[in-house]
């Protein structure tokens, strides 16, 4: 029996992939790992009032910005550079970021800041780089929407759009409720909600300080 002779050599995936690949492995158990972290930073000291109203400072302009980010963005169909894709690529993951280290603030904690730091670059670092390839190849003014907008820290001013990267149309309501955008601003809540009611309820249950 005779094997096929090629000239190509099998695709390998690139470390973009593997990235990727291993980044949904650990998805999972990295969040329960944060999760499980959480609590145990609320249960070791109780927030302080003014920590989560400074938090306040970055978890809101975080939700807002997802919401803003999630009415505009068209995925797939469209390159969208317009509203807060006008300063940078990345609004929705920004925003995550800034609700993410709000409540490191409101916790007071560097732990978990450090935690938050380790879990956002493990899992979107891979995925904004294939986000970018798909946009590339997809999309012919994506390279000069690169060079205009910084991917991740938002521009103070906003620049002139040329007609090929000009996206139409502004905020829709009907698409942040297609992308069930609202979620954000649930969790954040529930969060806020622990910080005020499960650490007095941890402190009665296991006679911690208050």
């Amino acid at each position: 029996m005779t094997e096929a002779t090629t000239n190509s050599e099998p695709t390998q995936p690139d470390w973009i992939a593997r990235w990727q690949l291993i980044a949904r492995r650990i998805r999972v158990p990295l969040g329960f790992f944060t999760a499980a972290l959480y609590l145990f930073e609320l249960a070791r000291h109780a927030p302080r009032p003014a920590a989560v109203a400074w938090s306040l400072l970055l978890v809101v302009p975080g939700v807002w910005l997802r919401a803003y980010a999630a009415g505009i963005v068209k995925k797939n169909r469209e390159l969208t550079v317009s509203g807060p894709y006008a300063r940078t690529r990345n609004p929705l993951y920004l925003g995550s970021m800034l609700i993410a280290a709000g409540f490191a603030v409101a916790l007071g904690s560097w732990t978990m800041a450090v935690a938050l730091a380790v879990f956002f670059a493990t899992i979107y670092v891979p995925v904004i780089a294939l986000e970018e390839r798909y946009l590339r190849a997809n999309f012919a003014g994506f390279d000069e929407y690169c060079l205009r907008v910084p991917r991740l820290i938002p521009r103070l001013t906003k620049p002139a759009q040329s007609g090929e990267t000009r996206s139409p149309g502004g905020f829709s309501f009907m698409l942040y409720l297609q992308h069930r955008e609202y979620n954000a601003g649930v969790g954040a809540l529930l969060l806020y909600l622990t910080l005020i009611l499960l650490r007095p309820l941890l402190a009665a249950l296991f006679h911690l300080p208050r």
